[in-house]
C-alpha cells in the first residue's frame, strides 16, 4: 500500500561529541536540544519532552489567537502552561490555559474546545507512524 504524502515540516538534526547538545535546523532557524547535567547533558538547550511540549503549547497558542482575532474578541494575552507526567499505561500531557481579556464564561469554554483543534494536538492524540530510513 503506498501512503500520500504530504511535507508539512522539516528540521535537520545533528549532534557532535558534546554530550548531548544537538542542534536543530529549519531553514534559517535554529534550536539547541540538550539534556541536564543529571543526564550527563551540557544542559545548553530544552530537552526532547521539554521541545515536545513547547510544540504543543506554541501551536495552541497561535491557534487560539487566530481563533479569538478571527471572531474579533478581545484577548489581549494567552498564557499555556504544560506538564509532561509518566502515568500507568502511557504519558498524560496536562494543559493549562489562562486568558487576559474581555472574556464571557462561554467564549472560553469554546477557547477550550479550540485548543483540542490545534494541528499538533490532533497529531499527538492521533494515529502516528513513524517510518525510520538510514543511507
Amino acid at each position: 500500500m503506498d501512503i500520500v504524502k504530504e511535507t508539512v515540516a522539516f528540521v535537520h538534526t545533528e549532534i557532535a561529541e558534546t554530550q548531548y547538545q544537538t542542534i536543530i535546523t529549519n531553514g534559517k532557524h535554529t534550536i539547541i536540544a540538550d539534556e541536564p547535567p543529571s543526564l550527563n547533558g551540557s544542559d545548553t538547550g530544552m530537552n526532547p519532552f521539554s521541545l515536545l511540549l513547547a510544540s504543543l503549547g506554541s501551536c495552541t497558542a497561535i491557534t487560539l489567537r487566530m481563533y479569538a482575532d478571527r471572531k474579533n474578541w478581545i484577548v489581549r494575552h494567552i498564557d499555556v502552561d504544560l506538564k509532561l507526567f509518566k502515568v500507568e499505561g502511557g504519558t498524560l500531557i496536562e494543559r493549562h490555559l489562562k486568558f487576559e481579556g474581555d472574556l464571557t464564561e462561554e467564549q472560553k469554554k469554546r477557547l477550550i474546545q479550540i485548543a483540542d483543534l490545534c494541528p499538533v494536538h490532533k497529531i499527538l492524540v492521533g494515529n502516528i507512524m513513524i517510518e525510520t530510513k538510514t543511507d
